[in-house]
């Protein structure tokens, strides 16, 4: 398959017109090799003489007569192309599908959506919400550009930017607890609703725990759920406390529906984290989500 180098064609024209190398070579800002370098590439390339050299000068062939109207109509293809994608790049369109961990997914993108909506209303929104571990993973198979989880990626391939911080408190449900305030081995020792093993929010609160000494095997567990909503109606019900993102049940607390408590010995703080596989390109609407999800996590 023939393959020829836009330059040696822009290269080539110059020439053409200029009927000289040293005049190319002046235009182009080029030395004289160069110039012949390009001429004679192309020529081998075409298997042809484009130019009959008499002296110091020059004399196109009909082969380079040829060659030279189709030369032009294939920079100018070129240029044209160039200039198409520059506004593509430009262009913020289309639909954006992004993974995410439960507690972004559902109590963050959205007002995070709306507003990125308002300033580009060509774009529409999928978000695939599962546990943070299955978000990377899908990210890992090349199956998403994009994703939000709710604890740092140890996969190797995998990009991560910290987003904004959260920070993981105790409720209980109003009656179920004497004290609002308690030391962290006194916690444990309250029956525990959790969530599932693959969840952000357990894995963070495993990382904290194991920090201060503390296992899941001296806890009781009385209850494992597969959503934050299924482990809130737990608390709310009086199966035990839990540990909990403050965004996921701010509602909750306001309306006195469920009750925080305060642990005097331990702060547990913990950051979302913007996901990409390290070896993909992220087309420009992505990449300006991006910057927008950035810009507004200051507002947060």
């Amino acid at each position: 398959m023939l393959k020829i180098d836009i330059q040696h064609l822009k290269v080539f024209v110059t020439v053409y017109k200029k009927k000289s190398f040293s005049r190319a070579s002046e235009e182009l800002y080029l030395t004289q090799p160069t110039i012949s370098d390009h001429i004679g590439t192309l020529e081998q390339e075409l298997d042809c003489k484009l130019f009959d050299r008499l002296g110091k000068t020059i004399i196109p062939t009909r082969k380079a007569e040829v060659l030279y109207s189709r030369a032009l109509e294939i920079i100018e293809e070129a240029n044209t192309l160039k200039e198409a994608v520059g506004q593509a790049k430009k262009e913020v369109k289309g639909e954006l599908l992004i993974g995410a961990s439960t507690i972004p997914g559902t109590y963050l993108l959205p007002s995070i959506m709306a507003d990125f909506q308002k300033k580009y209303q060509s774009v529409s929104f999928q978000i695939f919400i599962s546990d943070s571990r299955e978000i990377v993973d899908i990210i890992s198979k090349h199956e998403l550009l994009l994703g939000i989880v709710g604890t740092k990626p140890g996969n190797e391939w995998i990009k991560h930017i910290p987003f904004i911080e959260d920070k993981l408190i105790v409720v209980s449900s109003p009656s179920s607890v004497r004290s609002y305030q308690m030391t962290l081995r006194e916690l444990v020792k309250l029956p525990m609703v959790l969530r599932e093993e693959g969840s952000g929010t357990r894995r963070e609160m495993e990382h904290l725990l194991k920090g201060k000494g503390v296992s899941l095997d001296g806890i009781k567990i009385a209850g494992i759920f597969g959503s934050t909503d299924a482990v809130k109606q737990a608390v709310k019900a009086g199966l035990g406390v839990s540990i909990l993102s403050k965004y996921s049940v701010t509602d909750e607390l306001e309306h006195k529906i469920l009750k925080e408590i305060k642990l005097i010995d331990i702060q547990m703080k913990r950051r979302f984290y913007i996901v990409m596989h390290e070896k993909r390109t992220l087309p420009q609407l992505y990449k300006t989500f991006i910057e927008h999800i950035l810009s507004e996590s200051k507002n947060l």
